[in-house]
C-alpha cells in the first residue's frame, strides 16, 4: 500500500476551501442559467472508504456547500431540485446536485422511484451521521447499493 503525502494539509483544506469560489463561471443572478444535473463530489480519491473518519471530513464539506448553494439558490428566477446522494459504502461518490430545467431536455424534476423515509443503509456509522443532519429531507433508497436521498425542506421540488 503507497503512503499519501501531505493528508494533514489535505484534511486541513478540506475544512476550509469553498470551492464554489473556483466555478467562477456559476452565475445565480442571470435568469437564462440552467443547469442539468450539474454536481460536485468532494472525496475524488475515495479516502473515505477506507475509514469513517476519512469519510466525516468530506461529509462536513458537502453539507457546508449545501448550506452555501442553498444561499445561491435564493437568486434563481426558475424553479430546481438541490439535493445530495450518499452511497453507503462508496464515499468517492457521494455528491451534492443541482437541477433546473434546461434546454437538454434531461427529466425535469428529476425523479427517483421507490424512496423511502426508513433507511436502507447498512453503514451503521454514515447513518448516525445522515441522523444527526437538521432542517435536511431523507428519503432512502438501493440501487447497486444502498443510497440516501438528502434534500433541504422548501427548497425546489420534492423528489
Amino acid at each position: 500500500m503507497r503512503k499519501h503525502r501531505g493528508l494533514k494539509r489535505y484534511y486541513k483544506n478540506l475544512a476550509i476551501e469553498n470551492d464554489l469560489d473556483k466555478a467562477t463561471w456559476l452565475d445565480f443572478d442571470n435568469p437564462e442559467t440552467w443547469f442539468d444535473n450539474w454536481h460536485l463530489h468532494f472525496d475524488w480519491k475515495g479516502y473515505g472508504n477506507d475509514s469513517f473518519k476519512r469519510r466525516k471530513p468530506h461529509l462536513d464539506k458537502l453539507f457546508r456547500h449545501f448550506d452555501l448553494l442553498v444561499d445561491k439558490t435564493k437568486k434563481l428566477k426558475t424553479d430546481f431540485q438541490l439535493y445530495s446522494i450518499l452511497l453507503d459504502f462508496d464515499s468517492y461518490s457521494d455528491a451534492l446536485f443541482l437541477h433546473t430545467p434546461n434546454p437538454n431536455n434531461s427529466q425535469f424534476p428529476f425523479k427517483i422511484s421507490d424512496l423511502q423515509l426508513t433507511t436502507t443503509l447498512t453503514n451503521k456509522q454514515l447513518n448516525d451521521y445522515i441522523n444527526n443532519l437538521d432542517g435536511y429531507e431523507k428519503l432512502y433508497g438501493r440501487a447497486d447499493e444502498a443510497f440516501c436521498l438528502i434534500f433541504k425542506k422548501n427548497v425546489g421540488q420534492p423528489f
